[in-house]
């Protein structure tokens, strides 16, 4: 089974045990995060497409890290003695994909 959700303007095909990587959302490490914007659920039968979203059904994760990545712009003109380096900290989450609840079903005990 897996589905489609949409987080921020991005699109994700996810599926229970997955690991994406979002923009940075508040939130501890073990914390659970719902995603109610799902797209289309897929599973053994046919799939479900929402028209723009399925009502009810919800994607849960759980914020595995809180962590960043470096990214470095380098700019430089030969012979010119120009040359600009500049740096820029980009923050994401991991969130590990627990459960996808259908419209109408209701979520299992954790």
């Amino acid at each position: 089974m897996y589905a489609v959700i949409v987080d921020g303007s991005r699109q994700y095909r996810v599926k229970e045990g997955d690991l994406i990587r979002i923009d940075y959302r508040e939130g501890e490490p073990g914390q659970l995060v719902e995603f109610g914007r799902v797209l289309l659920i897929k599973g053994d039968g046919a799939a479900v497409v929402g028209q723009p979203t399925i009502e009810g059904a919800k994607v849960v994760g759980e914020v595995e890290e809180q962590t960043s990545e470096k990214y470095l712009i380098q700019r430089f003109r030969r012979r010119k003695n120009y040359r600009r380096l500049k740096g820029h900290r980009q923050p994401y989450s991991l969130v590990r994909i627990q459960q996808i609840v259908s419209a109408g079903a209701a979520p299992a005990n954790s």
